[in-house]
């Protein structure tokens, strides 16, 4: 769909840019005002005119209700009736963009950003156009968006937004590395070729706590507060990029929303303002869909070409040219820098990858994991997306694509790693606290040793999945000081636990003690039973060990047992040996006794047992023979046969044969007959 966009610019509009004492004016950064408070929708509010920004007596409004969300207009001077004077007082009320707001630098390292307390208060009423309202500061932005303590976290929000999509016909999801025009500066891409949102789905999603998913089964995303934490905590910025085939009869739409932690900050803004425009495509061009007044429409996208990546309209259209008739497409940029002063994220590791630095890489497990494949993923996931993604979804849909800088994340399965595998069902608990409706809720957990086992490296922890989403990756529930436990892992789908909001961990509840339990015990009994299997020397439970031993010592003599483990718990250990031995002798005794005693009748009956097989072997040889027997019979009866099918065929040959000579002959015959008639016609 080609980019044409009609001009719908008045020549009442130069004022935009105005000249006031020989020096140029520029209307105001911001446009709307993102609140929390959610109302009643306005029937009026998808008009695409100037009209439905107006009161009735001609004024602009200063609030406007979109699907349940406010967007609020930064306070109008009392003398202000229309847009034309609006336009010429903006100077007035604004002053220079550089005296409006002063500049303020944004520490380019996440976990210091958040330092940041807004301008000076101005008057509430009149920046709530004397309505009561809540308000939300843009600091809520990175302090909301440190629920991501690991910035691959941020990235699997992103993609389940991508799969989600899925309803909507996407057959992709794009993640890759752009370069900025304006600063060559590493940006990141993620963009897929779903449905798409439309002017107002743009809005619910740049708003806080919206999700239209959470009344959707089987989505992934439920609080709708994904998409702000996990774009906030890769990058200062983001630019969202959207187009929607129309449905239900209405037209094919496209919108730009930019949220920028930057611009808040560096205007020092108090509220989150969130500058959005749109596009519909009407009359085989697209059209600016004006929400308010022209003058809004410009001032929004003034603000986004300053703060953007993109010079200009014509550079944020073209964005569209790379999508087809519908998708959407997430730009971040300034991305986070780590304390030397590097990005974050990686983008020269591994050219088909993005992997994180620090903490969460670790060079020894990186080269592990080219030595033990089967344990790859336990020694990758934590720095390297490609790894984390690969084992992110239990099961992808048919045909769905994560590409990675230009190249396919294989999907894996964990199971696949594993060996000498048990299948264990848990079902929770229906009266404990936060338990599901659902009593045939239940997870199937597959438990075994990882392949590489045998090496004795320390691998082990169960994968979580929560509706196919990877909850918990390699959850180490025993942290034994020695080598119990090594090499054990699971997998599990528990549907019957809720997620916390970032997704990386589960909500602490009764159910998900008793499960975190009863896992534990898994891993147990399942190490204590086959750890001799991979090379460990066979032990049993040190638990029922140091029951049975006090069991024993009390019923020997619990006064002494008592005292001796009291004063002197080693000799007391020694004392329950050597009774367990001695026990142990006595036992022999007792065994050999019983054995002489009733040696004759042992004889006796394993002279039966020597008869009985010699019989059934004399039985058997007897058998064997009458086998061979009716084997030589068979073949004898088949050579039969075939002799005398052989027979039967030569003759019904020679018959074949005779009957053609028969047909010869009779067919001379009668061309002998026809040439005597013809000789003696003309006789006649």
């Amino acid at each position: 769909m080609n980019i044409r966009v009609k001009q719908e610019i008045p020549e009442t509009l130069s004022a935009q840019r105005l000249k006031l004492n020989g020096e140029v004016w520029t209307q105001p950064d911001s446009v709307i005002e993102l609140s929390s408070s959610s109302s009643v929708s306005d029937e009026n509010s998808n008009a695409s005119t100037a009209v439905a920004g107006e009161g009735p007596e001609g004024r602009v409004s200063k609030k406007r209700k979109l699907n349940g969300v406010d967007f609020l207009l930064p306070p109008d001077d009392p003398a202000r009736l229309d847009s034309d004077t609006a336009v010429a007082e903006a100077p007035v009320l604004l002053g220079k963009p550089d005296q409006a707001a002063s500049k303020s630098v944004l520490c380019n390292q996440f976990w210091k950003a958040g330092e940041y307390d807004g301008g000076p208060s101005t008057d509430w009423d009149l920046s709530s156009g004397g309505m009561d309202h809540v308000r939300v500061h843009p600091k809520f932005l990175h302090s909301n968006a440190t629920s991501h303590k690991w910035a691959l976290g941020a990235f699997a929000e992103l993609l389940d937004n991508s799969l989600d999509e899925v309803f909507n016909g996407a057959t992709h999801v794009n993640v890759d590395m752009l370069k900025s025009i304006k600063d060559v500066n590493q940006m990141l891409l993620i963009e897929d070729n779903g449905g798409g949102m439309d002017p107002d789905k743009m809005r619910q999603c740049m708003s806080l706590g919206y999700s239209a998913k959470s009344k959707v089964a089987n989505t992934i995303g439920q609080y709708g507060n994904g998409f702000k934490t996990s774009t906030m905590r890769l990058g200062a910025d983001v630019i969202v990029f959207s187009r929607c085939c129309g449905k239900d009869g209405k037209h094919p739409t496209q919108s730009i929303g930019l949220l920028s932690y930057t611009f808040l900050t560096s205007t020092r803004k108090e509220d989150i303002v969130v500058p959005m425009l749109d596009y519909e495509w009407k009359q085989q061009e697209w059209n600016k869909v004006i929400r308010s007044t022209v003058g809004d429409w410009y001032r929004n996208l003034d603000t986004i070409v300053e703060w953007s990546p993109f010079s200009s309209e014509a550079d944020l259209l073209h964005q569209f040219n790379l999508m087809k008739d519908h998708g959407t497409r997430i730009i971040i940029y300034n991305l986070w820098e780590d304390d030397q002063g590097l990005s974050e994220l990686d983008f020269l590791g591994d050219l088909h990858d993005i992997q994180l630095r620090g903490v969460n890489r670790d060079e020894n497990n990186i080269q592990m994991a080219k030595q033990f494949p089967n344990s790859r993923h336990f020694l990758t996931y934590k720095h390297s997306l490609r790894s984390y993604a690969s084992i992110l979804y239990l099961r992808l849909p048919p045909n769905f694509r994560i590409i990675l800088r230009g190249k396919d994340v294989e999907h894996h399965n964990i199971v696949n790693d594993m060996m000498l595998t048990e299948t264990v069902t848990y079902r929770p608990n229906p009266s404990a606290e936060g338990a599901p409706k659902d009593l045939n809720l239940s997870a199937l957990v597959i438990i075994g040793f990882v392949k590489d086992a045998k090496h004795h490296i320390d691998v082990q922890g169960f994968n979580v999945y929560h509706k196919n989403r990877l909850i918990k990756p390699f959850w180490r529930l025993w942290n034994s000081t020695g080598s119990e436990g090594r090499g054990v892992i699971g997998v599990l789908e528990a549907n019957f636990v809720e997620p916390a909001h970032d997704k990386q961990g589960f909500e602490r509840t009764t159910v998900l003690a008793r499960l975190e339990a009863r896992l534990l015990q898994m891993q147990k009994n399942y190490w204590y039973t086959n750890c001799h299997r991979i090379g460990y020397a066979p032990r049993r439970d040190r638990k029922i060990i140091n029951q049975t031993l006090a069991k024993n010592a009390f019923n020997h003599d619990p006064k002494k047992s008592t005292k001796l483990n009291t004063k002197n718990p080693g000799y007391g250990n020694r004392h329950v040996l050597a009774q367990l031995k001695q026990e142990n002798c006595e036992l022999k005794k007792r065994l050999e006794k019983y054995t002489g005693e009733h040696q004759g009748g042992l004889l006796n009956d394993l002279q039966k047992e020597r008869s009985s097989c010699k019989s059934l072997e004399i039985e058997l040889t007897a058998a064997q023979e009458n086998i061979d027997k009716l084997n030589i019979e068979h073949e004898s009866l088949i050579s039969i046969f075939s002799e005398e099918r052989d027979r039967r065929d030569k003759e019904q040959e020679n018959l074949r044969k005779q009957l053609k000579d028969a047909s010869n002959t009779i067919q001379e015959l009668l061309d002998q007959i026809m040439m005597l008639e013809k000789m003696k016609s003309p006789e006649r």
